[in-house]
């Protein structure tokens, strides 16, 4: 690999980090603001024009408030918790193609910083690993709160990850590749896996809300139980990177629905456009369009959570053990009999 080649990889990894924190920073305004439609409220509306100044003064305020580590927790793992769970939100765009290739010149730029052929089982891996942020937090702070807060979420994400392996296999299935970018590829015009995984695709999007700790599947930080749960003894920056985490969490997940089953940068008429617009424009329209979706799955969170009540501990247990797995098991046959069906 040239350097050139090692440079763009690195342009292209800071770009989409400093996207992601972006977009994490402007939906926890975005949040604020449909919570307040829902509401009949204003929401944010003092920090610049229409309150848009507002996530830069909540992020100043993290930055500047003091630092606080309880007597009794354990200070080098009360650290780690919440740099574990903001790095391992990070990471995971590594893999996702934003766009298709372009080229400039005789060179060809592509959209992704990594298409390695496991790319499913590389995500599955770091939402595995994002658990260990919210458990250690949880259990260093030596707040028997926390400590139930983080044990929630442990046994919420095992539960759920099963539910959410079960349905990418049937999605595998059809596609017949791990790698994102030729699950992308494959999905070119009108032929999204949604259309032929539809009960998968509705099984991802539950696991989905259930791995970002989002309502109605908050149980972690349950404030009205938990006082704020895995996070109730953290302060300043340390809290902002919990928070952080779950709205990175939130956008990768979004980008991960919207590439395996709503055809990633594909839209109809995409070749008529880029044959109008050049090899720079036409694939840019491309990540526009992706960007939209990962923009519509992130309302639909926020719309979720400002309309649905979380649900009992014991009926989160029940979806995801009785009714869930038996369903993405029952979706793996089918797919199964049908491809056989059609291949014989």
């Amino acid at each position: 690999m040239e350097l050139v080649d090692i440079g763009i990889k690195f342009a292209l990894v800071a770009i989409i980090f400093g996207i992601s924190l972006v977009i994490a920073m402007y939906s926890t305004y975005a949040e604020r603001k449909i919570a307040a439609f829902f509401q009949d409220r204003v929401g944010p509306n003092r920090a610049g024009p229409f309150g848009i100044l507002q996530p830069l003064a909540d992020g100043a305020k993290m930055f500047m408030k003091e630092e606080i580590i309880p007597t009794n927790a354990t200070p080098f793992l009360f650290i780690v918790g919440p740099s574990l769970a903001i790095l391992t939100a990070c990471i995971g765009s590594a893999v996702i193609p934003w766009g298709q290739n372009i080229t400039i010149g005789d060179k060809v730029i592509p959209l992704q910083v990594t298409d390695i052929n496991v790319g499913i089982l590389y995500i599955f891996g770091v939402v595995s690993l994002g658990v260990y942020g919210v458990m250690i937090g949880g259990w260093a702070s030596n707040n028997k709160y926390s400590l139930l807060g983080a044990i929630r979420a442990a046994s919420q994400n095992i539960s759920y990850e099963i539910s959410m392996g079960l349905s990418i296999i049937a999605l595998l299935l059809v596609t017949g590749t791990l790698s994102l970018g030729e699950i992308a590829q494959q999905q070119h015009g009108w032929h999204w896996n949604v259309i032929y995984q539809p009960v998968g695709f509705i099984l991802f999007l539950v696991c989905a809300f259930a791995e970002t700790n989002r309502t109605p599947f908050d149980l972690p930080e349950c404030e009205t139980e938990l006082v704020g749960g895995y996070h109730t003894e953290y302060s300043s920056m340390k809290l902002g990177f919990y928070l952080f985490a779950e709205y990175i969490n939130m956008f990768i997940s979004s980008a991960v629905m919207a590439t395996l089953y709503w055809g990633g940068y594909n839209y109809p008429g995409m070749d008529f456009m880029n044959n109008l617009l050049g090899p720079v424009w036409g694939p840019l329209l491309g990540t526009a369009v992706f960007f939209t979706k990962i923009f519509l799955f992130i309302f639909f969170f926020m719309w979720v959570r400002w309309t649905i009540p979380r649900f009992r501990y014991d009926q989160l247990m029940d979806l995801g053990w009785k009714i869930l797995i038996p369903l993405a098991i029952a979706n793996i046959v089918v797919t199964g009999i049908v491809i056989t069906f059609l291949n014989s």
